[in-house]
């Protein structure tokens, strides 16, 4: 699975989630997730029982896909901190693919540039990048919800051995599984989240993929998401209107 396909995924998976109205991360949500898993552990068999899957190399491929679905999954859970009750916010349902996600930041950055008069070229959103530069910038974009949902003080050493696990699981590409690991094991440094923006469009998705996985009525995360719109350099009133329009219904 390479960069761009994961993100993807898991915005994919953060909306699924945000739109069954679910109030936190755990019951159905994490229930769901661990019985994918559990069915994936307990073998082919079952597998074929419960789930029609076929014989042969497309039945080794859709339980290869089922056990990636599920990880993803459990990626999201662990992101969102299903174990200490998070919301899932409305930016989940918003934001739910690259598409989306980098449609809404360079829509509000350019209302915002038409509005004050500015005219610096702000780059392209990330769905519309090149395979290898939207690769590219969907690793700094991960590596910003990792950093994240650190923000809290809670992913202790228990939650990053699991994240780990999910990601191994993934069967992620080199360098992707060695930069998200790399994210985990290092202390939360908000400059360094920062400078992963190689243009003002991706400032306001680091923003945005940021705020995805933040419960901004907890004081340390409401905090960090204020320092990094600063590392950003993203004006006021442009953050303003980002939060506007990820939380609108």
């Amino acid at each position: 699975m390479d960069p761009r396909a994961l993100l993807e995924s898991l915005l994919q998976s953060g909306k699924e989630l945000a739109e069954k109205g679910l109030e936190s991360g755990k019951g159905l949500a994490e229930q769901t997730l661990e019985s994918g898993k559990d069915l994936v552990e307990k073998g082919r068999d079952l597998a074929e029982d419960k789930l029609g899957l076929p014989e042969g190399e497309a039945g080794d491929k859709a339980m290869a896909n089922l056990g990636k679905g599920a990880a993803v999954g459990g990626l999201l859970a662990l992101l969102l901190g299903t174990e200490r009750g998070r919301k899932i916010a409305a930016p989940a349902a918003k934001l739910g693919g690259l598409a989306a996600l980098g449609g809404l930041a360079y829509k509000v950055f350019k209302d915002h540039q038409a509005k004050s008069g500015a005219t610096e070229e702000i780059g392209q959103p990330v769905s519309e990048l090149s395979a290898d530069e939207g690769n590219v910038r969907s690793i700094s974009l991960i590596r910003a919800m990792i950093a994240a949902a650190k923000a809290d003080g809670y992913v202790d050493a228990s939650e990053q051995t699991r994240l780990a696990e999910e990601i191994e699981i993934l069967g992620l590409e080199d360098e992707l599984a060695t930069s998200l690991k790399d994210e985990l094991a290092q202390p939360l440094d908000v400059a360094q989240v920062a400078a992963l923006a190689d243009s003002p469009a991706a400032a306001a998705e680091i923003y945005l993929a940021s705020r995805m996985v933040l419960d901004v009525d907890r004081q340390s995360e409401r905090s960090y998401l204020d320092q990094l719109a600063a590392a950003l350099k993203l004006d006021g009133s442009l953050v303003n209107q980002l939060e506007v329009e990820a939380t609108a219904a």
